[in-house]
Order: structure tokens, then sequence, then C-alpha cells
């Protein structure tokens, strides 16, 4: 689970998987570019300047870790430090702009009849970083792994999205669905970073390619990993990249940061120029420093208290307890303490507001009466399942170390639950240690954002979709919590051949099946 995905989290929202929600932020200085891959046709730079080659971005983004220097991008608990910086994708799909599409190691693709399969033509030209040309066969070789390593077919195309055949003739990769498939075009074409068959048909990586540490990444992308260290992760500009005159940015430092505190005293002195993180007091900490000091959190994801649903945890997969838990919070006061007031509480549909705002039922929301909290009627519901504050529910919850917001988060929630006979334990651990016992279903309660998408389906379909899920003690795609109900399942199935209206209401069912 990596801190870059959900910048901060907001406030509580409990539905099935106890949820709180979210937004992705950024300081940057002015002029400084985001430290990513832009498409064949964006520019990168200052407003009113031509973009120019040159200079160094020093990236401020707090992970609870030092660095692994593992860049596998099949595997979610370090991928985002490759995906976009070495690997690369199909087709870069921008979820805060309406699904807009640069194409990217594809430089075209064509839909066949229902939109069960599509054509992509592989960009010609485009060489690996060992100077291997990329070719339509290692896209195939991909996608071949996710089929052949379940681990790594995060995204659940292969045992979920009704892919059936990914073929390669010439510069074309053919790609067959059982049934209409637009609306995983996001999670094939976007998600999923394009590795090198030559590099990865033998040895360890072609034996156990989802855990595989990759040390030293070969990918299509804008930067090479030159050197990793526990550290730092020091990224310079791929010399024979693709995109003529690109990266602007020729190196891009990323120093390990084990609490917020020291990655915004970066941020605020000019140390670092671009961050992912709380900054607590912003407007006087960061923002009053320097007219050219700017911030951004547009609103796409949660930050969740997620339950463990495996009836082996008996209190957490017993229905009254977490319905007494989301009557017992208040978002709002969570969001103020926790987050400074500085990113709006969530609601118990889990629709991120107000940027998803088409999908929400303002109306349904309020009559089921977790619209605002009741804390006599979370302590009648605690008492049904047999706990009070005299007879209290020990539960522990795991977050990740030095994310101070959400410790304060936490702290509110802690004292919320505290009246209704609630004791919880905060675990603070480690990144890694994290990930692992997240993944496995090692816990009472975790505290994480899920990654989102274009629409709230993305984030909800790997919460709720079982065939994201494993039994405890393994790794898990997604869907943690391990939620499994085959009327859900079905609805997001569905999904993908429904019309738009159809799909807002498959929505709303979702999560209130």
């Amino acid at each position: 689970m990596n801190r870059s995905r959900v910048v901060r989290a907001v406030a509580v929202l409990v539905t099935v998987a106890l949820g709180v929600s979210a937004c992705t932020g950024s300081a940057t200085k002015k002029g400084t570019p985001v430290p990513t891959s832009s498409g064949p046709s964006g520019s990168t730079g200052s407003a009113g300047s031509a973009p120019k080659q040159g200079g160094t971005v020093t990236i401020a983004n707090e992970q609870g870790q030092t660095w692994t220097c593992q860049f596998n991008p099949f595997n979610p608990a370090v991928y985002l430090e490759s995906v976009g910086f070495v690997y690369e994708p199909l087709v870069f799909v921008n979820m805060l702009r309406n699904q807009e599409e640069t194409p990217m190691l594809a430089s075209s693709y064509k839909w066949g009849p229902g939109k069960k399969s599509i054509v992509f033509t592989i960009r010609k030209g485009v060489t690996w970083s060992d100077g291997q040309p990329l070719t339509a066969d290692d896209v195939v070789f991909t996608f071949d792994i996710l089929r052949d390593f379940p681990a790594t077919d995060v995204y659940s195309l292969w045992k979920g999205a009704g892919l059936n055949s990914v073929t390669a003739s010439g510069d074309k990769v053919t790609m067959t669905f059982n049934q209409a498939a637009q609306t995983y075009f996001y999670y094939f074409a976007d998600q999923v970073g394009i590795v090198p068959k030559h590099i990865w048909s033998t040895g360890e990586q072609a034996a156990h390619p989802d855990s595989w540490p990759d040390k030293d990444p070969v990918g299509t992308g804008p930067y090479q990993v030159d050197p990793c260290s526990p550290n730092n992760i020091q990224y310079t500009a791929n010399p024979s990249y693709w995109q003529q005159g690109k990266p602007y940015i020729q190196k891009v430092e990323y120093p390990a940061y084990l609490d917020n505190g020291p990655a915004n005293l970066d941020l605020a002195t000019g140390k670092a120029q671009w961050g992912s993180q709380f900054i607590p007091n912003i407007d006087q900490f960061y923002l009053s420093r320097s007219s050219d000091n700017h911030t951004w959190s547009p609103p796409v994801t949660n930050v969740a208290i997620y339950p463990n649903l495996d009836p082996s945890h008996k209190a957490t997969s017993t229905l009254a307890v977490r319905q007494a838990i989301t009557s017992a919070l208040d978002r709002a006061q969570i969001s103020q303490i926790g987050e400074g007031g500085q990113q709006p509480p969530a609601n118990q549909t889990g629709i991120v507001s107000p940027t998803f705002d088409t999908y929400l039922d303002s109306a349904a929301l309020s009559a089921s009466g977790y619209d605002k909290p009741n804390v006599e009627r979370a302590k009648q519901l605690m008492q049904s399942a047999g706990y009070s504050t005299s007879h209290p529910l020990k539960l522990s919850i795991i977050t990740v170390t030095g994310y101070t917001d959400w410790d304060a988060s936490l702290a509110v929630i802690k004292q919320q639950l505290q009246p209704i006979g609630i004791d919880l334990t905060v675990q603070d651990l480690a990144q890694q240690t994290f990930n692992s016992r997240l993944y496995q279903g090692d816990f009472d309660l975790a505290y994480y954002g899920e990654v989102g998408g274009p629409t709230p389906y993305y984030e909800m379909r790997r919460n709720l979709y079982s065939k994201n899920t494993a039994p405890l003690g393994t790794d898990a795609g997604s869907n943690y919590e391990r939620y499994k109900n085959p009327a859900v399942d079905a609805l997001f199935d569905q999904y993908a051949t429904a019309s738009d209206a159809e799909q807002v209401l498959l929505h709303l069912y979702s999560k209130s099946a």
C-alpha cells in the first residue's frame, strides 16, 4: 500500500467494509512539473514558458518505511515506484478529466463488434532501456503472466472480467472477452505495466513473477533506477526514451521518510519540490511561505476502516458490530480534528463527493439513518451482539507508522468508540509489515485507502468483488477484508454490459446488497 495512491484520509465511512473517505493531494513549487510521464502530445513546464530539459526534482512523500529497492510492477506493495517511472501502460486514462486518453505504448486501438474484442497497434520505434525493441510479443507475454500466475492478476481480468485470449500478429495485439469489455479498459489499458519478455521469461522472474524483487528494472519509461538505497531512490532520465526530448526533468530524487514532519519541512523550506502527504496548518506552514507554493487535492477515493469479514474473526464479521461502529462515528469531527478540516468527511455509501455526485443517492443515505452519528443506536447494537462498556469488545486496528493525520483521526475514532463498548488499540506498523498483514488478512480492522478509478465502480469492485480476494494467510489482490456476496458479484458482472443510466443504479445497489 503506497502513500502516493491516497494522500490524505478524511473521515470514516463504514459499510460492508467499514470505510473512511479521502482525497489525493500534492504540494508543488510553481513551475515544477510532476515527475511522471506525459503523453506524446503533452507538455510540461511553467505557464507561458517553453519546456526545456534539465534540473532535479526531489519528492517529499512519506511512506512509513525505508525503501526495499524492489520495483516489480506485479507486486502491489512496490509497483508505484516503478509503473510510470520505468514501466508504461498501453494507454494513459486520466481519471480526473472524464477518462481522457493519451496513447502510450499503443499508438492506437480499435474495438471489435459488441466491444467484445479490441485490437491495439503497438507503437513503432520504442526500445527497452537495455536497447532491445518493444514488440507485440512483449504485450502478450505480460498478459500471459497475469493468466498463468493469478496472484499477479490484481484486477481480475482473466478470472473476473472475462478475458479469453491475448494474441499478437505483427504489430497488432488482439484481446478477446466473453462479453462487452469497455468497462475494463481502464484496467487492462492503463493499469498494467508492460514488461520485456527477454528479461522476464527466464530465471527467478519466470518462476515467481509475483514475488521477484526486480532490483534493476528494464522498462520503456522515461526513467531508469540509478541507484537505489534504503534511504533514497534516484531516477535518471532514460537517454533512449521514445518520446523525443523527454523527460524534461533529468533527475528525480525520492528520499525515504519515516514521518510526515521531516517531509513537510523539506517541502516548506524548498529542499523538496513536490510532495504528497498531509500538512497540518497548511496555509501558514506551507502556502504562506511563498507565492510559488501551491496545493491540489481532488477527491478521488476513500480512506477507510476495513473489518476482517472472515468468519474466524467473530466480532468484525458480525453485522451488528459493524453497524454500531458506523453509527457511533462522527465523521465531521474526525475530519475537523484528524485532518484539520482540509478534507471533507466521507459518507456511508462510499461515493466520493463531489467528484462522483452523479452516483450519490442522498435521499437513500438520509433514509438509512447512517448520514449522521447515533450513539444510542450504536449502544443498542453492541448490546445485541453481547458487548457494553462493562463488557467491552477489544479490537485492534492496523495503520502505517508516520502517517500523523491517520494517527490523529484514529485517536478521535478510538475516543468515539469507547462509550459504546469498544476498546480500540491502534497498531502503527512499518509500511512493509502493514502490507503483509493487510494482504494476508492478519488484522481485526485495517485503516488504509484503496485505489480508485474514473468512476466509483473501480474502487467498489476492488473492495467488494469476491474474485479479488483470497483465503486468510494468502495474499489477496484487493478485497483484503474478504467480503463475499454472490449477489454483489452478479451486479459487478452486469455492470460491463449495462447502459450509462443502469450503471449509476448498479453503483447504488452494489453498495446496499
